[in-house]
């Protein structure tokens, strides 16, 4: 039985990530407020979690602030300040 060679695990931790700020972007209080805080999980390289931000950063319509806490705020449209 052929199988696929295994993903890169820089490539499984970003989209692993992303799943996580997806579902965060897609709670109820987070589509009420157009934004939510994200921080970097223990088991998130730094290296996936700097890519996922560099990506969110780039995208049209998206406002990301970096927090004093180490956390980001990712935000759509004007949110209001929770």
């Amino acid at each position: 039985m052929h199988r696929p060679p295994p993903a890169n695990s820089s490539e499984t931790s970003c989209a692993i990530l992303r799943r996580r700020i997806q579902r965060l972007i897609a709670a109820p209080h987070a589509q009420k407020t157009q934004s939510v805080v994200v921080t970097k999980s223990e088991n998130e390289s730094a290296e996936a979690w700097l890519q996922v931000l560099e990506e969110i950063e780039e995208t049209d319509g998206i406002r990301m602030d970096r927090l004093e806490s180490g956390a980001i705020r990712i935000g759509w449209r004007e949110y209001c300040e929770a």
